[in-house]
């Protein structure tokens, strides 16, 4: 494809070589460890690095064309064509979506922001689709891309929503792999990034907005902003009546917004009468003028919240909405969300993700619903992560548990004994027993060793990881994983 093309009707200005002549035929990349012969470099700014200190490098390994928004040091050669933009990060995604053949206007997008419930409803979405309606959908997130089950392998450089080059290829994937749908998760930081524009955007989804993520945003207010520039880019929007922000989308897009809540009476879709069991939740659905009965295999208001959301997104997208409901029941297990397992002395282990207060303070009030004996909460907070919420979530473990086991979540460059610290300090304001382990294996061992018939142990913030990040070293270490084998005992010889 020619770059003419790949720019047409974007401002840009050509710095040297003609966008007519330059062949764009083996792929666009923003790692210069990925270009091939005929390729096109985009030099993208991040966290840690600047992309055009590898532009050189990047047309030494076959790129053709260059994408720039200042001005390198390096004299490039003459065959190699180079232009200057205003922003990559606003021309990357136009350039992707076009040479990937916009795969996104192929499809029904959904894209789902919010500080919890983003992986919970995209996987409730595909069950739905799949199971249900017999439809093949894939999800962009948190745990990976997949059409179906079959995953799509690539390299990760992001931990939620890809960058727009990578999204984009993702997307021509998905279509190419028979998906009509596709349900993915929009970070505020993918948000702030612009890695979701040009992406078409069909349903946007609102979940709630607690405090999180103040490290990268510096307030709520700017959190909040960047949450909401999905609803600018987006044509319908399926929004949490709840959460306070529901009015500030409703202002962006009036008349455009189908609303879901518990406590609000005037949601578009609402649920009352919630009976909560450990084996899962029983509700009615109120729909306009129709009520009928619901039910799910997962505890909890908050599942609920993501289960009126899956049922408002399929309603828009048109389908029948006895058979969205009819599935529910049958949803399969989220790995790492509310994920159960029982151990063959009665203790109920509970492994989720939540990792902020209001997560905490969500998964534990359930609990509480149902637990007839002890909760034993083991978590940790990241490190190089907002320290801010760390104490509110050890007196949120400590008022709501009857044991806490403070142990690693992702320390990374930081202290594993500071963090721990910092959380504790809260824990032992509240009087409840807790203990101090650093090892995070070594804290759910103990954990299940102290439990009692009848005990529910919770682990949470991190869900289904598969890893733990200590310093520079990224070590195999997964939640669920770890109770099996203990719960299993050592191996018989």
């Amino acid at each position: 494809m020619k770059l003419s093309d790949l720019l047409a009707g974007y401002d840009h200005h050509v710095l040297q070589g003609d966008p007519e002549l330059a062949d764009v035929k083996t792929g666009v990349a923003y790692d210069s460890r990925r270009m091939t012969p005929g390729s096109m470099y985009i030099a993208l700014q991040g966290a840690r690095t600047d992309g055009h200190r590898f532009v050189r490098d990047a047309v030494e390994r076959g790129a053709t064309a260059v994408l720039i928004d200042r001005p390198i040091d390096d004299g490039l050669p003459p065959q190699v064509c180079v232009v200057q933009v205003a922003d990559t990060r606003t021309a990357a995604p136009v350039v992707a979506s076009r040479y990937f053949g916009e795969p996104a206007r192929e499809m029904d997008v959904v894209a789902v922001t919010g500080t919890n419930g983003k992986t919970s409803v995209s996987y409730m979405m595909e069950a739905v689709l799949r199971t249900g309606l017999r439809a093949r959908a894939g999800v962009i997130g948190t745990d990976g891309y997949r059409v179906g089950h079959e995953p799509i392998r690539m390299e990760r450089t992001t931990p939620t929503t890809p960058e727009s080059v990578d999204l984009h290829r993702v997307l021509r994937c998905m279509r190419d792999q028979g998906a009509d749908t596709v349900i993915m998760e929009a970070s505020s930081m993918a948000l702030m990034l612009h890695r979701v524009d040009h992406a078409d955007i069909d349903v946007g989804v609102f979940t709630n907005l607690t405090p999180d993520h103040l490290d990268d945003h510096g307030s709520m207010e700017q959190y909040k902003a960047a949450k909401l520039r999905l609803f600018s880019m987006c044509r319908r929007a399926v929004v949490n009546a709840d959460d306070p922000v529901s009015t500030d989308i409703a202002a962006l897009m009036p008349g455009a917004v189908t609303t879901f809540g518990i406590d609000s009476a005037t949601a578009d879709f609402r649920a009352t009468n919630l009976v909560v069991e450990s084996t899962g939740t029983r509700f009615v659905l109120h729909h306009g003028e129709r009520q009928r009965h619901a039910q799910m295999p997962v505890p909890g208001r908050f599942a609920v919240a993501n289960a009126l959301a899956t049922v408002a997104v399929c309603h828009l997208l048109g389908h029948d909405h006895d058979i969205v409901v009819d599935a529910l029941a049958s949803l399969p297990p989220i790995p790492g969300r509310f994920e159960t397992f029982q151990t063959s002395e009665n203790v109920s282990v509970v492994v989720d993700y939540a990792h902020s207060p209001d997560a905490l303070q969500k998964v534990l009030a359930t609990i509480r619903e149902f637990a007839g004996r002890r909760v034993i909460t083991v978590f940790g907070c990241g490190g190089d992560r907002d320290r801010t919420k760390r104490a509110p979530m050890g007196k949120i473990a400590g008022k709501h548990s009857d044991v806490v086991v403070v142990t690693n979540d992702n320390p990374r460059s930081e202290d594993p004994e500071t963090i721990m610290d910092q959380i504790i300090t809260a824990v032992a304001a509240t009087g409840t027993q807790y203990e101090r382990i650093t090892d995070r294996g070594a804290a759910i061992e103990w954990a299940l060793t102290v439990a009692e018939p009848g005990d529910i142990v919770l682990i949470a913030g991190k869900g289904a990881e598969k890893y733990q990040i200590i310093g520079e070293r990224t070590i195999r270490f997964d939640d669920m994983e770890t109770v099996r084998r203990l719960a299993a005992g050592p191996p018989t010889s």
